[in-house]
């Protein structure tokens, strides 16, 4: 059972982290001037090696992966292959669209136990791949962010963003070294969990304020209350001894996310002024719903 669940948790690290990590080197990616085309090509590097990744782990996972993960839309949403498109046609920069086909056809596990040395290995392979990626993407990001607080780099993305990929690089690649230590994941407390995903969710509100058009009043509101919203129970939870004295974030989320995918369509269908990239949004609204099933669960 344990070897059945290091190959399911594996995957399922993989097709949500593996994503978000492609999309992390987009955005750079997109945000670099002429003055660093170095800089871009080893974005798109990393692109291409995370695109490759993911591609793997859909393969794999077929069968295989949670009905709850794949129900909760933290992989891929309705908005997503729209999203690509669109953000491939004003970045330049190519997305390899048959991915989320394959995605959007993904089934769950039925109970079949996994648990043979030939997809055990194939498992290991690609957790060896990703650390290896990890390590390169996680110093490559350090380099950029260093560049850009001592004046050497100018990027269209705020410091305070690339700090926060930083972050959840450092996450996903901390799960991926504790499945090959330990053959699970880490034990981690509901209110470490929270804290570090109340932060992600309180960024990602200040990024979409900072990233609206000015005359968009009334979104850069809402998105401001829901900053303040999540500092303050981030605090809270930071204080907090125990999950139950934290006090829970569901509710909260459940509105932001709808906020986020109300967002992610207006901005497809031209309807929202802002600087957001469309793929960018549905980037965040994922990463709500994957925290939401993390509460739940």
């Amino acid at each position: 059972m344990q070897n059945n669940n290091f190959v399911e948790k594996s995957l399922e690290l993989h097709l949500f982290f593996g994503r978000i990590m492609k999309e992390h080197s987009l955005f750079l990616e997109a945000g670099f001037t002429p003055a660093n085309a170095s800089f871009s090509e080893k974005a798109e590097y990393f692109k291409c090696e995370f695109e490759k990744l993911l591609c793997d782990a859909v393969k794999l996972g077929n069968g295989i992966v949670d009905q709850r993960v794949l129900r909760s839309q933290e992989l891929v949403t309705e908005f997503t292959t729209l999203a690509e498109k669109q953000t491939e046609r004003f970045t330049g920069i190519s997305i390899d669209n048959d991915i989320t086909s394959m995605e959007l056809r993904l089934r769950s596990g039925c109970g079949k136990c996994v648990d043979n040395p030939e997809m055990r290995g194939r498992v290991r392979r690609l957790n060896q791949r990703a650390l290896e990626l990890l390590d390169g993407l996680i110093s490559f990001k350090e380099t950029i962010l260093r560049n850009v607080l001592c004046g050497d780099m100018f990027t269209m993305n705020y410091p305070l963003l690339i700090d926060h990929i930083i972050r959840e690089a450092k996450l996903y690649r901390e799960f991926v070294e504790c499945l090959e230590k330990n053959g699970a994941l880490p034990d981690s407390s509901m209110r470490e969990t929270e804290c570090f995903w109340n932060r992600i969710m309180m960024e990602h509100a200040m990024f979409i304020r900072g990233l609206l058009d000015p005359c968009e009043t009334e979104l850069f509101n809402s998105a401001d209350k829901f900053a303040d919203e999540y500092c303050e129970l981030l605090e809270k939870c930071r204080g907090a001894q125990n999950a139950a004295m934290s006090g829970s974030p569901f509710e909260l989320t459940k509105k932001f996310r709808d906020f986020k995918a109300a967002g992610t369509q207006g901005i497809e269908q031209n309807k929202i002024r802002s600087v957001i990239l469309p793929l960018l949004a549905d980037h965040v609204l994922r990463e709500a719903n994957h925290y939401l099933r993390l509460l739940k669960s």
